[in-house]
């Protein structure tokens, strides 16, 4: 079953679909982040997509395992007036829930951690088997209990899609992701591999799984600069996250602008998302997002626009009210 695509002219002029968006209008939706549930209005200028802590064999001798290089790294973000950060960080993955709530408070930055599983070649056969038969309730606990007994909850459920398309790993961990959010309302972000297969991911989760679209954020999008794909992910009402600033040998800063400016005109203002994904210590990351890419974008786009990806985009897209 496949989600629909809301065409161009049955969309509001703010870009979401006309009556699909009911629910982004509840009361009392809140952003939970590590030290607890905060005002989406409060959230303020917003990575919707970063690491301060993270290891994978894929990444041997490059892990993010420094508190003191985190902290430095959120100094220099809230210095040029960033607030918020979002790390996608899933289980088994060195995400150190405790040091990100001391980091949290200590630099007055709010953190957002995740639960869920990234793609298999991540994680050896024990982790995975860790993650428990049915990783649903894995996602549960974390999102409503807390990680590994800290009581750090986590507010969003990290999964990942394979190259143009979904492998049994994703097809398991997206249907466990769809269970959980299903019983805590929890945003589910998806790393599409090399910012391929958004299709195929929107028809599992949005179509097969009945997951709202607007609880939905793919990430990566532009890696993969195909236009056409990218409006019809906006389309469905997801939330598209342009993140990676100054990868090497993927086409993201110097597309970017034109990128955002086709959905923006196109009436997608409402769906764009901004991240730095650092992932090795090298990666210019959460600072360079703000001191470099911010007045880029604000050349082609506009500061209201360009404040409205960083502000009021992240705010909606990661706050929820449990069922």
């Amino acid at each position: 079953m496949s989600p629909a695509r809301t065409p161009p002219e049955a969309r509001t002029a703010g870009g979401r679909a006309a009556g699909g968006r009911a629910a982004e209008a509840q009361a009392a939706r809140t952003v939970r982040t590590v030290l607890g549930e905060v005002d989406p209005a409060e959230l303020g200028i917003c990575d919707a997509h970063d690491h301060l802590f993270l290891r994978s064999p894929v990444l041997p001798g490059q892990e993010l395992a420094d508190p003191d290089a985190a902290a430095g790294r959120l100094r220099e973000f809230r210095a040029l007036g960033g607030r918020a950060v979002v790390q996608w960080t899933p289980y088994g993955m060195g995400r150190r829930p405790a040091e990100l709530a001391a980091l949290s408070r200590a630099e007055r930055v709010h953190v957002v951690a995740a639960t869920g599983l990234h793609q298999a070649a991540h994680y050896d056969r024990a982790t995975l088997r860790s993650a428990g038969e049915d990783p649903a309730e894995l996602f549960i606990t974390e999102l409503t209990e807390g990680i590994a007994g800290t009581g750090v909850r986590a507010g969003l459920i990290k999964v990942a899609g394979a190259f143009h398309g979904i492998d049994a790993h994703a097809r398991r961990t997206m249907g466990a992701a769809a269970r959980a959010h299903h019983r805590t309302g929890a945003p589910i972000a998806v790393h599409l591999e090399l910012g391929t297969g958004a299709l195929d991911v929107l028809d599992l989760l949005c179509g097969e799984l009945e997951v709202p679209p607007e609880r939905v954020i793919l990430g990566h999008l532009g890696r993969s600069p195909d236009q056409v794909i990218q409006r019809m992910a906006a389309e469905s009402g997801a939330y598209l996250a342009f993140d990676g600033p100054s990868r090497a040998h993927h086409a993201t800063d110097w597309r970017l602008p034109e990128q955002l400016a086709v959905l923006a005109v196109a009436g997608f203002g409402d769906r764009l998302l901004l991240g730095g994904d650092t992932t090795v210590p090298e990666t210019p990351g959460m600072a360079y997002l703000l001191r470099r890419l911010r007045p880029r974008l604000e050349v082609t786009l506009g500061e209201r626009m360009v404040e409205r990806f960083l502000v009021a985009n992240p705010a909606r897209a990661l706050s929820f009210r449990a069922p």
